[in-house]
């Protein structure tokens, strides 16, 4: 992966929550697109704290932890809120209370958030059909580490690992 190229992050906004055969075919894409990649997925529990979890699995190898990381990434929302107050199409301060709350879907902002408040470079594979690898850069890099998640987009995130 070290060799693939990354692009620009583009938010997708999300107007519904895809079919049952949208979501088959989109894990299949993601399936695929993983074993060309030689990766392969750590499940994560899906109880609305899946995006945390991966995170944590990532940065601890330990799901468990995911409201620490919850914690932290909202930390960094409210203490540098004029870096993601521009992304968030509704009231930012309602949106930082959402997300502190345990099962609240994490997104493109609270992955930023992430990767800003440890330091480290964030890389999604998902499910889409374009620009599927994404590389979230902090703003100031503390480690050399990458976390990879897998994205089946608007359903699940799981941690990932060379195969």
């Amino acid at each position: 992966m070290r060799n693939a190229a990354s692009v620009d992050f583009q938010p997708k906004v999300i107007v519904q929550i895809p079919t049952t055969d949208e979501a088959a075919t989109d894990h299949t894409r993601l399936d695929t697109r993983l074993k060309l990649y030689n990766l392969r997925e750590k499940v994560v529990r899906g109880d609305g704290n899946c995006q945390f979890r991966a995170v944590a699995d990532q940065l601890f190898r330990d799901q468990e932890r995911h409201a620490e990381c919850r914690a932290v990434v909202v930390d960094q929302l409210r203490r540098a809120s004029e870096d993601y107050a521009p992304y968030v199409p509704e009231d930012f301060d309602a949106y930082v209370e959402s997300m502190a709350k345990d099962t609240a879907w994490g997104d493109h902002i609270t992955l930023q958030a992430a990767a800003d408040a440890y330091g480290v470079r964030m890389c999604v594979i998902s499910s889409y059909r374009d620009n599927f690898l994404v590389e979230i850069t902090p703003k100031t890099a503390r480690s050399a580490r990458v976390c990879w998640i897998s994205f089946w987009a608007e359903v699940h995130y799981n941690s990932v690992y060379p195969a």
